[in-house]
């Protein structure tokens, strides 16, 4: 996801966004933990996504 595209997205989207990615990343570790991911690329960008999402809350606050 752009960080253009998250900073049109209010406060609240943002948060909501913020919890969906924390949960997808929870998810992954678990699938990667038990050998049943199949890209393992995946946790980098839903991590790199994570800190965008806090860095432009941050911004906003």
């Amino acid at each position: 996801m752009k960080a253009a595209e998250l900073r049109e997205m209010t406060a609240v989207e943002l948060t909501k966004k913020l919890s969906e990615l924390k949960e997808e990343l929870f998810n992954l570790r678990f699938q990667h933990a038990i050998n049943q991911l199949e890209n393992p690329g995946r946790i980098e960008i839903v991590k790199k996504d994570i800190a965008r999402v806090m860095t432009i809350l941050a911004e906003k606050q």
